[in-house]
């Protein structure tokens, strides 16, 4: 059972959206609504995923993730939010989180991509994905070529597929392997990077190129 913790400041909003977890076969550890105690309780009851809001009365939503990220281990965090402003959306990726949905959204899609932020996949809400990918191209441009870790065949192959925007079902699927075994691959080429999460893995192999077809 997948340990979720809710953090938004609207209690009807955080209630709901506990609800729907709870009825969905998630472990709700919390649901509060400030960024501090957050931090705070994410450190005690350890989530698995943290869904979280942007505007919070004390810290921002990306304040959050970002301390978040230090917490051991680190939850992986879904931004719920109502805006879908270019400028909320690069700042809460860039301070950690894994994934942005806009509260439009609706309850099986929100569901789906709780489940697909527990599995490690990067989740966006549509045409969300593409500006921040865009983003990480146009720093992309500025990056000089450096030789890097070397990765085996299958990371390799592995990492082309993630930088595709594949889930890890797809690439299991895809190369005929386990769901296990392809997490084991992304785990083992964050490792040789020193990278995070599977976000800063896509930004990697897009400044390199393995994105394209």
């Amino acid at each position: 059972m997948v340990r979720v913790m809710v953090v938004d400041d609207h209690p009807m909003w955080r209630d709901g959206v506990a609800r729907d977890l709870t009825e969905a076969g998630y472990e709700v550890v919390a649901a509060v609504g400030e960024g501090r105690q957050a931090v705070r309780v994410a450190a005690a009851v350890l989530p698995e995923v943290v869904v979280l809001d942007l505007r919070l009365p004390d810290l921002s939503g990306p304040e959050v993730a970002a301390r978040l990220a230090q917490v051991d281990p680190p939850p992986r965090v879904l931004v719920l939010s109502a805006s879908a402003e270019q400028e909320d959306v690069l700042e809460a990726v860039k301070a950690g989180a894994c994934g942005y949905l806009v509260k439009s959204a609706g309850r099986e899609e929100f569901l789906d991509a709780v489940r697909r932020t527990a599995d490690g996949d990067a989740v966006f809400t549509p045409g969300l994905a593409g500006l921040v990918l865009g983003e990480y191209r146009r720093l992309a441009v500025a990056l000089e070529p450096t030789e890097g870790p070397r990765l085996t065949e299958r990371e390799t192959e592995v990492l082309r597929l993630v930088a595709k925007g594949l889930s890890y079902k797809q690439i299991a699927e895809r190369l005929v392997l386990s769901h296990r075994t392809v997490q084991n691959h992304v785990q083992n080429t964050l490792g040789k990077l020193h990278l995070h999460n599977r976000v800063e893995l896509v930004r990697y192999a897009i400044e390199r190129g393995l994105d394209a077809d």
